[in-house]
């Protein structure tokens, strides 16, 4: 099958730090090519792919310091789609909604995976103008938001079987991973961990847009002896930050569409402590694989009660639901799908 992959432009392919599209998009798009498909990926071109590359920008632009105009390069990478359309059988874009009004008119068959949240007021009348287009959604809970857009279906992420492995001894300390905002609820990871009367270790980007709430409100709670705040880490770190810890914290208060370091912490080995938003009772199993909380309280009580999970079983569960190869498969299923959707004439072929 001949596939596009389409990716925002922020951040490289994979990405060199955070950036949890990106990263699924290459997991994907590595997946697709070990198969045997012919893919094309567009990206920044410092992404590294096995697929053939096609790239409106030099670097990603998050950290391209000279980016001024976002949008300039993504419309960029919207023409240079729009003009290879008719060489792909399938399109799957990864970009939110920035393509609807163009492939609207666009008759090769495609797709859109919606990573990010749905709940924003502003939104919601451009998806009601643009609610034929086909959109795969990652989890149950996101479609909640919208459910009368077309979904297709919900395809949860997955990662290499091999990328991470299992840490049979559990750690000594919390960890919490991703990005300081409000909505992570670092300030809960903060409070759990003095509670609890463990180490935490926090490794975690600050956005220019949290910026105010991190000086404010976090970077005064880094004080407790409890908090090492190590800043954000690479890809190749994750598996000894991750699989050295005793569990993750994952406190969110908004309504996550996945939550991919839940599956990244499972993949080691290690138990996730949520809160019930969300994907969350989706993804972990409730005293088997982590805990699902509603307070702090219940967060408290949760960290010594998994000391009795068993971390062999956490990576089992990785296995069977959340790897790229049953990604891929369920994606594959949805391209066919979309393929007959916009060329029925197929099917009779």
């Amino acid at each position: 099958m001949r596939i596009a992959q389409v990716s925002p432009l922020y951040e490289s392919v994979p990405p060199k730090y955070y950036g949890g599209t990106e990263r699924i998009v290459s997991y994907l798009t590595e997946e697709l090519v070990r198969q045997g498909h012919e893919v094309t990926l567009f990206a920044s071109a410092d992404s590294v792919t096995r697929a053939h590359l096609i790239s409106p920008c030099k670097r990603s632009l998050r950290l391209d310091k000279d980016c001024i105009d976002p949008i300039a390069h993504h419309i960029l990478l919207l023409e240079q789609v729009f003009q290879m359309a008719d060489e792909f059988d399938i399109i799957h874009f990864h970009i939110d909604y920035i393509h609807f009004p163009l492939f609207r008119r666009c008759h090769t068959p495609h797709l859109t995976t919606l990573h990010g949240r749905l709940d924003i007021r502003d939104i919601a009348p451009l998806y009601q103008e643009f609610r034929e287009i086909p959109v795969v959604s990652i989890s149950n809970a996101q479609q909640r938001q919208m459910p009368w857009l077309n979904w297709m279906g919900t395809v949860y992420h997955g990662l290499p079987k091999d990328l991470y492995r299992l840490h049979e001894v559990p750690g000594k300390y919390l960890a919490f991973l991703g990005r300081i905002s409000p909505e992570k609820r670092p300030d809960r990871a903060i409070k759990i961990a003095e509670r609890a009367g463990m180490e935490l270790k926090m490794a975690a980007k600050v956005d220019k847009a949290d910026k105010e709430y991190f000086e404010t409100v976090i970077r005064p709670m880094l004080n407790s002896p409890f908090v090492e705040f190590i800043g954000e880490i690479r890809e190749g770190e994750k598996d000894e930050f991750l699989g050295n810890a005793y569990a993750l914290l994952f406190p969110i208060d908004w309504p996550e569409p996945f939550g991919l370091v839940v599956i990244e912490a499972m993949a080691c080995g290690t138990p996730v402590i949520a809160w019930r938003c969300g994907s969350v009772p989706e993804v972990i199993r409730d005293g088997i694989n982590g805990f699902i909380v509603d307070s702090l309280e219940e967060a408290v009580k949760a960290v010594e009660r998994t000391r009795y999970l068993k971390r062999r079983v956490c990576r089992k569960i990785f296995e069977q639901r959340f790897t790229a190869t049953r990604m891929a498969k369920d994606y594959l299923c949805l391209y066919e799908e979309a393929i007959l959707r916009e060329r029925p004439l197929l099917k009779a072929v």
